[in-house]
C-alpha cells in the first residue's frame, strides 16, 4: 500500500527507556483481556490482534520506572481503552448509530463510583466488565481528588466519541482550534496523564491541580501525544475507517495544501507544543511552588509527574515506530526479520539517539519565538473582508452612556496618574472619548436599560484600563512581583459574601472595582457570584502571563496563544455579563457542557482575532508587543504579514461557521439530552442571541473607533491619540517605547 506521506523528523530529545517487567505485563494483559471477554467471540479482537498491537510494550515504554504490579494494571487500562475505541467504532461509528452510542456511553459512569462501597450495575459487555474491574483495582490507592479528576477525564474520553460520530454523520472536517480542543477529550491523553500520577506514585496536589502551569503541562502533553498519533494513524483512519478527525487531514483541508505539507506542519506543531511544555517546567513551576507555598514533597511530586509525562512522550513515540497498528512499514523499526533487542542497530532509543538532529529539528521554532525584534515597521493594519452574518443594533441610550462613563471614570480617578505609582498616567479624558467604550456596550447590549448599559460600559472601561495599567506600570519595569501583588489585592474587592467589608482602595483600579462589584453582584446567587468572580480572576491572571512572556521576549506558542487570548480579551467577563438576568432559568450543568464551551470559545476566538487584525500595527510597530495572532502565525509558519493575515482570516471564518453550526445543530441535542423546559430553552436561545450581538457589536466598535488608524498613533504623549492610549478590553497592553514621540503632521 502506497504511503500518503513520508514521516517527518521528530523532535525527540529524551531517549525512551524500557520497563524491565514487560513480559509479565504482556502475559497478564492477555489473560485479563480474555477474562473480560475482549478476545475470542467478542467480534472485535482475536488474540493475534492484541499481540500485534502490543499495548504492554506501549506501557513499558511510557512507564519505564513503575513496579510489575503497577505496570500490569496500567497495561490493562490501555487494553481497555483501545478495545473501547475499536468496539465503539464497530458497533456505532460504522453503523452511524448515535442513539445507540449515547445509550451505551450513558451507562459507563456508573462503573466509576466515588464511594468504594457503592454498588455497580451488572456488566453487559466487555467494556463495562473491564471498567468495573479496573476501577475497583485502582481507586483504593488514590485520593478522592484524583478519583474525581480521573473519572471526569474518562467520561470526556467516552462521551466525546459522540462528537466524532456526529462529524462523520455530516461529512464535516473540524477546524484546527476546534479539533485540538476536542482531540484532548476524544484522544484520551488527559486520561493518560491521570495514570501517570498512579504509575509514578506522585499525585498532583489538589491546591495546584487546576492552576495554569499544571493545565498547560497536561494540555501540551496531550497535544503532542495526539498529533503524533495522527501522523502515524492517518492512513488507517482516513482510508480504512472514514475518520475525519485527524490533525493531518484538518490542516490539509484548512491550509488547502498537500498531505506532505500538512504532515510537516503537524510535526512543527508537535515541536512547538513540546517546547511549550519545557518552558512551563522551567519558567512557571518554580513561581507556582512559591506562590502556593508547597512543601518539598509536594514540589517533588509535581516534578516527578512532569518527568512521567516526558517519559510517556518519548516512550509513546518509540511504540508508534514498532506497533503494527500504524503507518511505520509494519512496525519494522527493530529491523527486518529480527527480534527486538536493546543492543541492535535499530534498538531502543535509536529514534532519539541523534540529539543533534533532534535539536536541529526544533531550533528554528525556538529561535524565531525568542528573537522577535520589536517595533518593526509594518505599515497600516490591513483589514480583509471579514465574515459577519449578524447585524448590529445600537442601544438608544448610547449618547447618555458616553457622557456618564466619562463622569464615572473621573470620579474613580482613572483619568489621572496615581499618587506614588510611577508610569500610571495611563489615560486622560480625550483618550477615553476616543475609546468610545459606550459604543461597544451599546452594540453588545442593544436592549439594555440605561442603568444596565452604564454598568456594562463601566465594566468595559475598568477592564480596558486594567489591561493597559498592568503592562505600563508593571511590564515596562519588568516588575512581575508587583503585578502579582496587585492581582492579590484586587481579589479583596470581590468578596463572595456581600456582607464582607471592603478594604480602603489605594488606587483608581481598586476604587473602580470596589464600586462595580456590589452594583453587579448584589442580586446574584452565591454560585453566580462565584462564577462571575472566576471570570474576572481569569482575565487578570492572564495579564500576568503576558508580562512574563514580554520579559522573556517570547512570541507564544500558537495553541497557548489562542487559549490565553480568550482570557486577555475578557471573554468570560463579558459573557458572564450577558448571562445576568436569565442564568437561573438554565441549569448550570448545561453551561458546563462541552457544547456550550465550544460555542463560547468559537465566538471568543473570532472576536479576539478580529482585534488582532485591527490592532496589528499598533501592537507590533508602536508598542513592541509579542501578543498578536498575526505575529504568532508569522512566527510559527515563518511567513510574511499578508500570508499570516490570510491564515488568521480563514481561521476567523471557520470559527464563525463553527459557532453557527453549534447553535443550529448541536444545541438542540443538548436541550433534548437535559430535557430542558420551554422557558430554559428560550433562555438558552436568548444567550445565543446575546453572543451574536456581542460578535456584531465588537466589529462595529472596531470600525467606529479611532484607536487603530495610523494618524492617531503618531501624536505626542498627552495629546489626543498619544501612544500610551489603551487598546481596549482584551486588546494587548500598551508599551511606551519612548517617553516622547515627535508629532507627525
Amino acid at each position: 500500500m502506497t504511503k500518503p506521506f513520508e514521516l517527518p523528523d521528530f523532535y525527540t530529545p529524551h531517549p525512551a527507556r524500557l520497563n524491565p517487567h514487560l513480559e509479565a505485563a504482556r502475559t497478564h494483559s492477555t489473560e485479563w483481556a480474555r477474562a473480560m471477554g475482549m478476545l475470542e467471540g467478542s467480534g472485535i479482537w482475536e488474540q493475534s490482534d492484541l499481540d500485534a498491537h502490543d499495548y504492554a510494550l506501549l506501557c513499558a515504554y511510557t512507564h519505564p520506572d513503575c513496579d510489575a504490579e503497577a505496570l500490569s494494571l496500567v497495561t490493562d487500562w490501555y487494553v481497555w481503552v483501545f478495545f473501547f475505541d475499536d468496539h465503539f467504532l464497530e458497533k456505532f461509528k460504522r453503523t452511524l448509530d448515535r442513539a445507540g452510542g449515547k445509550e451505551y456511553l450513558d451507562r459507563l459512569p456508573a462503573f466509576m463510583p466515588m464511594d468504594d462501597t457503592a454498588p455497580m450495575p451488572e456488566p453487559t459487555n466487555p467494556v463495562e466488565a473491564g471498567l468495573a474491574d479496573l476501577w475497583a483495582r485502582t481507586v483504593p490507592q488514590m485520593s478522592t481528588d484524583w478519583r474525581r479528576r480521573f473519572a471526569e477525564s474518562t467520561e470526556h474520553l467516552l462521551n466525546e466519541s459522540l462528537w466524532e460520530l456526529s462529524n462523520i454523520n455530516i461529512n464535516r472536517v473540524p477546524n484546527p482550534v476546534e479539533y485540538i480542543e476536542m482531540r484532548r477529550k476524544v484522544g484520551g491523553a488527559p486520561w493518560s496523564a491521570g495514570l501517570v500520577e498512579y504509575a509514578t506514585r506522585a499525585e498532583v496536589p489538589a491546591v495546584v491541580a487546576d492552576s495554569r502551569p499544571l493545565r498547560v503541562l497536561k494540555d501540551t502533553f496531550s497535544d503532542g501525544v495526539h498529533l503524533r498519533n495522527d501522523l502515524f494513524s492517518y492512513q488507517r483512519e482516513t482510508e480504512e475507517e472514514g475518520e475525519l478527525s485527524n490533525g493531518v487531514l484538518v490542516l490539509e483541508t484548512f491550509l488547502d495544501c498537500t498531505t506532505q505539507q500538512a504532515a510537516d506542519s503537524v510535526n512543527d506543531l508537535i515541536t512547538s507544543r513540546l517546547q511549550q511544555f519545557e518552558n512551563t517546567v522551567v519558567a512557571e513551576l518554580p513561581a507556582l511552588f512559591v506562590e502556593k507555598g508547597l512543601d518539598p514533597k509536594s514540589c517533588a511530586d509535581v516534578l516527578a509527574y512532569a518527568k512521567g509525562l516526558q517519559d510517556w512522550q518519548s516512550g509513546g513515540h518509540e511504540w508508534h515506530l514498532r506497533s503494527s497498528r500504524y503507518m511505520n512499514d509494519g512496525g519494522a523499526a527493530a529491523g527486518p526479520g529480527l527480534p527486538w533487542s536493546p543492543f541492535s542497530a535499530g534498538g531502543l532509543g535509536t529514534s532519539a539517539a541523534d540529539l543533534d538532529k533532534a535539536l536541529a529539528t526544533a531550533a528554528g521554532h525556538r529561535f524565531r519565538s525568542a528573537t522577535h525584534v520589536p517595533h518593526q515597521r509594518v505599515g497600516p493594519s490591513r483589514i480583509p473582508d471579514l465574515v459577519m452574518p449578524f447585524a448590529t443594533t445600537l442601544s438608544p441610550h448610547l449618547e447618555g452612556a458616553r457622557r456618564r462613563v466619562v463622569e464615572w471614570a473621573h470620579r474613580m480617578g482613572l483619568l489621572r496618574p496615581q499618587p506614588g505609582v510611577p508610569l500610571s498616567d495611563v489615560w486622560d479624558e480625550p483618550a477615553m472619548v476616543r475609546h468610545d467604550l459606550a459604543l461597544c456596550a451599546a452594540g453588545i447590549h442593544p436592549d439594555a436599560t440605561p442603568e444596565q448599559l452604564d454598568l456594562t460600559t463601566a465594566w468595559l472601561a475598568w477592564g480596558t484600563y486594567a489591561d493597559d495599567y498592568y503592562p505600563q506600570v508593571f511590564g515596562r519595569p519588568r516588575d512581575a512581583a508587583g503585578a502579582r501583588a496587585c492581582t492579590e489585592r484586587l481579589k479583596l474587592f470581590m468578596p463572595l459574601d456581600p456582607a464582607h467589608p471592603l478594604p480602603e482602595p489605594a488606587t483608581a483600579l481598586e476604587r473602580a472595582l470596589a464600586d462595580l462589584w456590589p452594583r453587579t453582584t448584589g442580586a446574584m446567587t452565591p454560585e453566580e457570584r462565584r462564577t462571575f468572580r472566576e471570570a474576572i480572576d481569569t482575565m487578570v491572571a492572564s495579564w500576568l502571563w503576558e508580562i512574563d512572556n514580554q520579559i522573556q521576549n517570547r512570541v507564544p506558542d500558537p495553541v497557548d496563544y489562542i487559549e490565553m487570548r480568550r482570557a486577555t480579551f475578557g471573554s468570560d467577563l463579558t459573557m458572564a455579563l450577558s448571562r445576568i438576568g436569565h442564568g437561573r432559568q438554565v441549569p448550570p450543568e448545561v453551561y458546563r457542557t462541552g457544547t456550550l464551551r465550544s460555542l463560547e470559545n468559537s465566538a471568543a476566538d473570532f472576536a479576539c482575532l478580529l482585534n488582532d487584525v485591527f490592532s496589528y500595527q499598533k501592537e507590533v510597530e508602536y508598542e513592541g508587543e509579542v501578543h498578536n495572532g498575526i505575529l504568532v502565525v508569522q512566527t510559527f509558519f515563518d511567513c510574511d504579514y499578508p500570508a499570516a493575515l490570510a491564515i488568521v482570516n480563514d481561521l476567523m471564518t471557520s470559527r464563525m461557521r463553527e459557532f453557527q453550526h453549534i447553535a443550529a445543530e448541536q444545541l438542540p441535542v443538548v436541550c433534548d439530552d437535559f430535557q430542558l423546559s420551554p422557558e430554559a430553552r428560550g433562555a438558552l436561545d436568548g444567550y445565543v442571541r446575546e453572543l451574536e450581538n456581542w460578535l456584531a457589536g465588537i466589529l462595529t466598535w472596531h470600525r467606529g473607533c479611532l484607536r487603530y488608524v495610523e494618524p492617531e498613533l503618531r501624536h505626542p504623549v498627552g495629546s489626543p491619540g498619544w501612544l500610551g492610549a489603551p487598546t481596549g478590553l482584551g486588546t494587548q497592553a500598551a508599551r511606551l517605547f519612548q517617553r516622547a514621540v515627535g508629532a507627525v503632521g
